[in-house]
């Protein structure tokens, strides 16, 4: 009743902007900062449109309440700190989010405001999340460096393919090709995104078939193999399930496809993968839905830091020079903040916020979609050597198939790995670089020879 005695209840309307714009405010390390590209509506000015989305993201509504008066909202409302070139700063306390749930803090962020009325369009450009709060997260279950010491693999990328056609191959079909492309030097191969248990391939059969000839082309070349076998299915326990068979058949690896599963269902498919031992990759199948437009929706670096966070061992990211939407500055920032401890705030990059990552493992950046041979030197350089490059129909079109396609990589990447160590410039030595290569290796000649001058324009 004291609290209610304070200051007395005034009905009515009010502007958002006097409540939730507070240029005045500086934010706390324990803040959740956002960062909005706002077009306000008509007639509605930059400082009243993103206090709206401050106040509708946290505890505001259209019009005041009796309510308001038995909490104390100057402790958990957003507040807009900073606009700048059409960029609204909000700052979130951090008691407004659940502990270890990127789905509340999605719905308080990124819930009902992209529909509001006060706003043309709204994109989330970057997320800065709080140190204590990254605490309440459990991060990648494995991590780059414990995946290279299982697979025996270091001072190069690591190499994988999806099997193509994506979907029509039977089990038995789909197996052997998995052996070929690892007989020939992929280090694994994948199901696609979409490929789960259709009639024409159920998952259990070629798990068993997939398993089968990941050993087969383990004991053919002594090394270390892996196929990532998705688990994405209708409902969460039946993912668990096509995990634990994952595991009984003894791979080393699982997928999911993590926003079509939704954040919920990935972060319990990957608190068993860490039970069973399993290393996990995710597809981003669905990013482009909301990543892609460029004034409205949610930009894929705060994507990468939610999978960061629920745990995923290696994402999808574009190549920048293959078929997929990338640019080349932003692709490297989302790549660092995936794999480094911190990463500073760097607009060029796309980075507006200074992120520390409080000790939670680095993830596998994955540069898959329309990559072949002569893709590799921008390819090194844009991601270093700690990264995945998938290539599926750069292996499988090859003239020899799939198995000369496969060395014909393994033979470029090794190439321009070794040359990025020595010190090279791999992007302006690299047609040299391939040429040496190719001498000794004549599926990459031929590899070359085919997908000259193939490339696809950078954003």
């Amino acid at each position: 009743m004291r609290r209610m005695a304070r200051q007395a209840f005034v009905a009515g309307v009010r502007p958002y902007r006097e409540s939730y714009y507070d240029p005045a405010y500086r934010p706390r390390d324990t803040d959740v900062l956002c960062a909005f590209r706002v077009e306000p509506a008509p007639g509605v000015s930059m400082e009243e449109a993103a206090a709206a989305v401050a106040a509708e993201s946290s505890t505001g509504t259209w019009t005041e309440v009796w309510s308001q008066e038995m909490t104390d909202l100057e402790q958990y409302k957003a507040r807009c700190y900073a606009i700048e070139d059409g960029v609204a700063f909000i700052a979130y306390p951090l008691d407004l989010f659940e502990e270890g749930s990127v789905v509340n803090l999605m719905s308080s962020i990124v819930g009902n405001v992209f529909g509001f009325k006060a706003v043309q369009a709204l994109r989330l450009l970057d997320m800065r999340i709080p140190v204590a709060y990254l605490k309440t997260f459990p991060g990648p279950p494995t991590g780059i460096w414990q995946e290279r010491d299982r697979m025996r693999v270091y001072g190069r990328p690591l190499l994988g393919g999806t099997i193509k056609p994506k979907l029509g191959l039977g089990p038995r079909e789909f197996a052997n090709v998995v052996y070929e492309c690892l007989v020939g030097g992929l280090d694994t191969t994948k199901d696609d995104e979409n490929l789960n248990s259709q009639p024409f391939c159920r998952w259990r059969d070629r798990y068993r078939y997939v398993m089968d000839a990941v050993r087969r082309a383990e004991a053919e070349t002594g090394e270390a193999k892996g196929h990532w076998l998705n688990v994405t299915a209708g409902e969460t326990e039946e993912m668990l399930k096509r995990a634990e068979f994952a595991g009984e058949l003894g791979s080393r690896y699982i997928m999911v496809d993590f926003l079509t599963a939704g954040f919920a269902a990935f972060a319990t498919v990957r608190r068993r993968a860490e039970e069973l031992g399993l290393i996990l990759h995710c597809h981003r199948a669905m990013h482009a839905v909301f990543t892609r437009p460029k004034h409205h929706g949610i930009h894929f670096r705060v994507v990468a830091k939610w999978l960061r966070m629920v745990g995923g061992d290696h994402v999808h990211t574009g190549t920048v020079v293959g078929k997929l939407e990338g640019n080349r500055a932003e692709a490297q920032g989302i790549a660092d903040l995936l794999r480094e401890d911190f990463t500073p705030a760097d607009s060029r990059r796309g980075l507006l916020f200074d992120q520390p990552w409080a000790g939670l493992k680095p993830v596998f950046p994955v540069a898959s979609g329309g990559i072949h041979v002569w893709h590799v030197p921008d390819l090194v350089s844009i991601y270093g050597l700690d990264a995945f490059f998938l290539f599926g129909g750069g292996t499988h079109g090859h003239p020899h198939g799939s198995r000369a396609g496969a060395r014909a990589n393994r033979a470029a990447v090794e190439a321009v790995a070794a040359a990025y160590r020595e010190g090279r410039d791999v992007l302006a030595e690299g047609r040299e670089i391939l040429q040496e290569a190719a001498r000794t290796c004549p599926e990459l000649r031929e590899a070359m020879d085919l997908w000259q001058g193939v490339t696809f324009a950078e954003a």
